[in-house]
């Protein structure tokens, strides 16, 4: 059995990196999505253990402390990690497996998996992404302006990923992140 390709997605907070990564699990098979831990609360729709490993502070400085996190950060004041264990198992599964997480996280996955595939997805400007936090109605007026300076600092990361992908249309960035995982696979 081969083993399956590891996809990091990042991007700025509204940049569509979540509708994206749904549309890649709804239209390829043998694909997994690394479930992030995190200390943050869950959201309306959030499910734990399948949006997130939801956590409280001792919990997370427990699999810090024991080396289980592939990688982890504070983000927004709030602390998001990957289980080294769930991605090691999929991927020796022969299964694709995705994550979704910020850049400082993803250049840590990067030198603990060399091999993993960084697919940054950027916003087609500052005034869209605005206006796609605004309407999402999630974040307070703080935490938008500490997303939208975050935003800036991983728009300039960008070109150390191995794919860009702005999503200005929908449809043509659905179009170019399947396109991108299919060439990867040796099936």
């Amino acid at each position: 059995m081969d083993r399956g390709t590891f996809y990091i997605v990042s991007g700025p907070s509204g940049a569509g990196k979540g509708t994206l990564v749904s549309f890649v699990m709804a239209n390829l098979e043998n694909v997994g999505l690394s479930v992030s831990a995190t200390t943050r609360s869950p959201r309306f729709s959030e499910t734990d253990g399948v949006s997130y490993h939801f956590l409280s502070d001792e919990q997370f400085d427990d699999l810090v402390e024991r080396g289980c996190f592939v990688e982890w950060a504070n983000v927004h004041g709030k602390r998001y990690g990957t289980l080294r264990s769930e991605v090691d198992r999929n991927l020796a599964e022969g299964r694709d497996i995705i994550l979704e997480i910020d850049v400082q996280g993803a250049m840590q996955v990067r030198e603990a998996y060399p091999e993993a595939v960084l697919i940054f997805i950027e916003p087609p400007s500052m005034a869209e992404l605005v206006h796609r936090l605004l309407v999402r109605g999630t974040d307070s007026e703080e935490s938008i302006r500490s997303r939208l300076a975050t935003a800036n600092e991983e728009l300039n990361s960008k070109d150390s990923y191995d794919i860009v992908i702005t999503n200005d249309d929908l449809e043509t960035a659905q179009k170019q992140i399947l396109d991108e995982m299919r060439k990867r696979r040796v099936v």
